[in-house]
């Protein structure tokens, strides 16, 4: 009988299409120029408005937008993932800034950076296999919805204009890909409303009115903190929890990207990535941050993007609308982006998920994990605690699930020449299903010998190990002999080790 072995073959991380045939090939090379235009645009407002939430000054945000852009579409595993400035993070270091200053801010981004390096070594990304389907669905149905309601305070108080206009670039983004797919549509969008804002003169908010843009390069900024233990205290629990949102935002994203694309990405080396261009933005004076699921859609499924040209060019483009277009851009109606993000939120939402026919077939267990994901995440606006809860969830169903299917039977024969009671235990072995394992044998009524057969049972923990071990002394204080029969050779190894070690009965 053939025996398959699992190998990692390189092909399956192999991009398809690579960055050398998109610069080959002047279609899929246009596709991926205009896509980090539209990209660097949306990252604009995103940007600023996130320095705000941090407390810094506009430039911080965007200038991390340009460094972390640029760097990871170099270091990072996951191309046309885009990477720059985030709400979650901001949240996360804001306080840093308040209580402590610039100084100590961007040492806490620096040492988060550090910190996800020292995860990537430690093969964090590895844990994502442990993520469930139900946690990704309602990941993204979260993210979705995390993303209209960002958009709503463009949306309240307003001028009555703004509607009409978000209407017609909707229409826009609905009907451009009918026509042709060569432009972006959110590209067309955007130029279009700019320019009937300018030629009628019709007052609405604008780029320009989230903030100033900078007017110079960035440059290197080296924190002025002292290297002491009281500073690692002060910056260390900011740093981790920066470090543990972000690679868990952006191995959720790279998930959630390699899914749309059909294709497959190195985590591993996007947590490194993401480690790196953390400390670049550090270094550069940048807030620091991690993959931006909003603006990767963009670039993903509303552009067509699919190599790393698009990732840099969104940095370049950023830098160059910023620093040498800015009176072009703060022209841009947000109305116009405000839009472009709504047809986002719609294309991210998985719509099959909540339909009455899939939640009529779906497990309870698995849409309550859904429900409870995209529930956590709305109220905290923090989508790692969210995918953390649904996580934690999805294991406490399954171990309930799982523990129904240990079982246990009983054979008493009195016809041997010493009276034997055999049990056969049949199932998975571990905390939640050995708990009560003890209950389920007849310690005063089974004759002298007890035979215990294993073969149909897999021992997974020490809480199994030491029910074993409180099943034979209980028989032995009856004066009863038993025998355990038919452990596997992995079973035979935790139980040889563990046996009578756990201090079972006292």
């Amino acid at each position: 009988m053939a025996i398959a072995q699992k190998t990692d073959n390189p092909n399956r991380y192999r991009p398809n299409p690579s960055v050398l045939t998109a610069l080959k090939t002047p279609r899929i090379l246009t596709r991926e120029v205009l896509a980090g235009l539209v990209v660097a645009m949306a990252l604009i407002p995103e940007a600023i408005s996130f320095s705000i939430i941090a407390g810094v000054a506009p430039q911080v945000g965007l200038f991390s937008a340009f460094v972390m852009a640029v760097s990871i579409s170099f270091l990072g595993g996951r191309p046309a993932m885009i990477t720059a400035a985030t709400g979650a993070v901001a949240l996360v270091i804001a306080p840093v800034m308040r209580d402590y200053g610039m100084d100590y801010f961007i040492a806490t981004v620096i040492l988060a950076g550090i910190f996800q390096i020292l995860f990537a070594a430690l093969g964090i990304a590895k844990l994502m296999r442990f993520i469930p389907r139900s946690v990704m669905v309602g990941f993204v149905n979260a993210l979705a919805i995390l993303i209209f309601i960002a958009q709503l305070p463009q949306l309240l108080g307003v001028s009555w204009l703004v509607y009409p206009l978000v209407a017609v670039g909707i229409l826009v983004m609905v009907f451009m890909p009918k026509i042709t797919k060569v432009i972006p549509a959110p590209l067309v969008a955007i130029v279009l409303l700019t320019a009937a804002t300018v030629v009628f003169a019709i007052a609405v908010p604008t780029v320009g009115d989230e903030g100033q843009l900078p007017r110079s390069l960035p440059s290197l900024f080296i924190p002025n903190v002292p290297l002491t233990w009281q500073t690692f205290t002060i910056i260390a629990p900011f740093a981790a929890a920066m470090a543990i949102v972000g690679i868990l935002e952006s191995l959720m994203t790279a998930k959630l990207v390699d899914e749309i694309t059909d294709t497959h990405s190195r985590k591993t080396r996007e947590a490194f990535g993401q480690g790196a261009a953390n400390i670049l933005s550090g270094l550069f004076g940048g807030m620091g941050g991690c993959a931006m699921i909003g603006q990767t859609m963009i670039n993903v499924k509303a552009s067509g993007a699919r190599t790393r040209i698009s990732t840099f060019l969104a940095g370049v483009f950023l830098l160059i609308l910023v620093v040498g277009l800015g009176g072009v851009v703060s022209v841009i109606p947000m109305a116009a982006l405000v839009a472009v993000m709504i047809m986002v939120s719609i294309a991210t939402f998985d719509w099959h998920s909540i339909k009455p026919s899939t939640l009529k077939s779906m497990p309870v267990g698995e849409t309550a994990v859904m429900v409870a994901t995209v529930a956590v995440v709305v109220a905290t606006d923090n989508l790692a605690i969210g995918v953390i809860v649904g996580v934690i969830i999805a294991m406490i169903i399954f171990a309930r699930r799982v523990a129904h299917f240990a079982t246990v039977t009983r054979d008493v024969r009195l016809d041997e020449p010493v009276p034997t009671a055999y049990y056969t235990v049949d199932g998975e072995l571990f905390f939640a299903s050995s708990n009560d394992l003890t209950t389920q044998f007849e310690y005063t009524d089974d004759p002298e010998r007890v035979v215990i057969d294993m073969s149909d049972s897999h021992i997974w923990d020490a809480s199994t190990v030491a029910a074993l071990d409180a099943i034979n002394l209980k028989y032995e204080q009856h004066g009863k002999i038993v025998v355990f029969e038919g452990l596997n050779e992995a079973s035979t190894k935790i139980h040889g080790r563990l046996a009578g070690k756990l201090g079972a009965g006292h």
